[in-house]
């Protein structure tokens, strides 16, 4: 016998967020303030193609001979942004939260540790030598992807991020929000509400859930 689908007003949610720029600061334009080297300040935010963003930041590293402990001294000093820690304490409150994002594991480890260790999907590093060498998606398009597949866990998704490569994940979810996207992507996909403030955020979230 099949099971009914849960009525809207009971069915059980989660939230999946963008992390670099929703969460904590961008990695690699960290990375390009501490070398000089500006062309790593070029993020989902001005590149589409992600592999094409990745290759060409692997092309850097290997020039510049940038190693994996630069990288992750790097990550050490950064943390969430101003407001972030308690937004996620909040939101995790009223629903469960995935991070879904295009960074890798290597990255994340020591943010979701100053998060309180939410549920983060990313891709992972190959790393030899101290030299990242290569990178390995842990599926192409994974946000669009893990957004359907919660869809056929029968999960009502409200999803936000700030990048070209949330778009797809926004457009899977149920409702889907900008947060402190630039106006020219916001511009391209009007269909999804721009907040700028996690108060706005949290609050277009909560009504959307």
């Amino acid at each position: 016998m099949t099971a009914s689908p849960t009525p809207a007003a009971t069915q059980q949610t989660v939230v999946t967020l963008d992390l670099e720029g929703v969460l904590v600061p961008e990695i690699w334009i960290a990375v390009a303030e501490r070398t000089g080297i500006p062309e790593l300040r070029r993020t989902t935010r001005d590149e589409p193609d992600y592999d094409v963003l990745m290759k060409g930041r692997l092309a850097i590293l290997a020039e510049h001979g940038l190693s994996m402990s630069l990288i992750a001294d790097v990550i050490a000093g950064l943390g969430p942004m101003e407001g972030a820690k308690d937004f996620l304490d909040v939101l995790r409150t009223r629903t469960q939260v995935i991070i879904l994002s295009d960074t890798f594991e290597q990255f994340a480890a020591p943010l979701m540790r100053q998060l309180g260790m939410p549920t983060i999907l990313c891709h992972r590093l190959v790393v030899e030598d101290d030299r990242i060498v290569d990178y390995r998606l842990r599926q192409q398009d994974q946000k669009r992807h893990a957004v359907e597949a919660l869809r056929g866990l029968n999960y009502r998704v409200v999803a936000a991020g700030d990048s070209y490569n949330d778009s797809a994940m926004l457009g899977a979810a149920h409702a889907g929000f900008w947060f402190h996207a630039p106006e020219s992507i916001a511009a391209q996909f009007p269909q999804f509400p721009a907040t700028d403030t996690y108060d706005d955020l949290l609050a277009a979230i909560t009504a959307a859930l």
